[in-house]
């Protein structure tokens, strides 16, 4: 078995998306793209054909698919696209949807290192890019198979952004790149605060990690 990963990630606040705008009228499914010299076209489907939300982005029904609508509209090929960012760094975009204006990408990766890259490409182009769960499968040589599923959705902004500074600070490396007291100050909070969201967000990673 090979050592990739399948991971979904949700972009919040892409830049250049007309389909995360849409999408905080109504739910969108099947978002796919192409281009044809200077036009780049994409397509949706909306469930209810919501066409008030549609108009968000100037899209044109196309036809109906069951309780859903297709829509097409074209838009600029040169703007930060949020999924032909991941693409640029030669990653195909396994799915795509969005919902509530958070533009929600599956991927499938090599490794855990990519993803980190993919997401260090993703966070200059959209206000916040979380991981909302990873399943890494165990690489040839290895002892079966290790699915584990990691849900971010269950950590609070306010864990994900203390665990988040933490990490970045190098708090976690040893040696450490940063102490408590330097982290803590770089979020404005107190030591025993800084302590209570990471043992809360460890906990419920690790929980998850260690489950059966």
């Amino acid at each position: 078995m090979t050592g990739g990963v399948r991971a979904e990630l949700a972009v919040q606040g892409p830049s250049n998306c007309p389909v995360a705008t849409v999408s905080e009228r109504a739910p969108v499914t099947e978002v796919t793209w192409g281009q044809a010299g200077e036009t780049a076209v994409e397509e949706f489907r909306v469930d209810g054909a919501d066409d008030d939300a549609a108009a968000v982005a100037d899209a044109e029904p196309m036809l109906d698919v069951g309780d859903e609508r297709v829509y097409q509209f074209e838009r600029d090929p040169d703007g930060a696209c949020a999924c032909e960012v991941v693409e640029g760094l030669g990653t195909p975009v396994a799915d795509v949807r969005a919902e509530s204006g958070t533009l929600v990408l599956t991927l499938h990766l090599p490794s855990v290192e990519r993803l980190r890259a993919v997401v260090a490409e993703l966070d200059a182009v959209a206000e916040e890019v979380t991981v909302r769960y990873l399943v890494h499968a165990a690489a040839d040589g290895e002892t079966g198979a290790d699915r584990t599923v990691v849900d971010r959705g269950q950590l609070t902004d306010r864990q994900r952004e203390v665990l988040r500074t933490a990490y970045e600070m190098g708090y976690f490396e040893y040696p450490r790149g940063a102490n408590a007291t330097e982290v803590a100050e770089a979020l404005d909070i107190g030591l025993s605060a800084l302590a209570e969201h990471l043992a809360a967000a460890q906990g419920k990673l690790l929980a998850a990690l260690l489950a059966e």
